[in-house]
């Protein structure tokens, strides 16, 4: 891909904005981070106001676009499987900072919806017993 603007959007829909906070701490190590949108559900919104917040933005991303969301069921989760039936995104439940680093990588290849099951394989491998993986490692002599 050789324009900046052809690059898939990553919007996250987080409970209470922890989204924004999420991409601040990234920046420590992935440097300044582009063209992620948070929306958040904050406890004085509805359903319907959050959904009209979400699909104002839906529909300035490019196709192939990818939503992430904080966990399945809840409210942001909900508002985006459903945007999805009318708009070409992805969306993944389950947001983590290695889910968020792959899709930045990865947008740099193509549409992210083309690689829905390497993102969602690259979050559920980050998730790790710390105590359990170092005794595994190579004991230093």
């Amino acid at each position: 891909m050789s324009t900046h603007e052809s690059l898939s959007g990553i919007l996250l829909l987080t409970h209470g904005g922890w989204g924004q906070q999420l991409c601040n701490s990234l920046c420590m190590v992935a440097g300044e981070i582009k063209d992620v949108t948070e929306i958040a559900l904050m406890p004085v919104d509805t359903w319907g106001e959050f959904y009209q917040r979400v699909e104002a933005v839906v529909k300035t991303l490019p196709a192939g676009s990818l939503i992430l969301t904080d966990f399945i069921g809840g409210t942001p989760s909900n508002v985006a499987a459903r945007l999805s039936a009318d708009y070409p995104v992805a969306v993944i439940s389950g947001l983590n900072a290695s889910l968020l680093l792959e899709a930045l990588d990865k947008r740099e290849q193509g549409p992210l919806s083309a690689c829905v099951t390497e993102l969602v394989e690259a979050a559920r491998s980050s998730c790790l017993d710390v105590v359990a993986h170092v005794r595994q490692l190579p004991q230093a002599q």
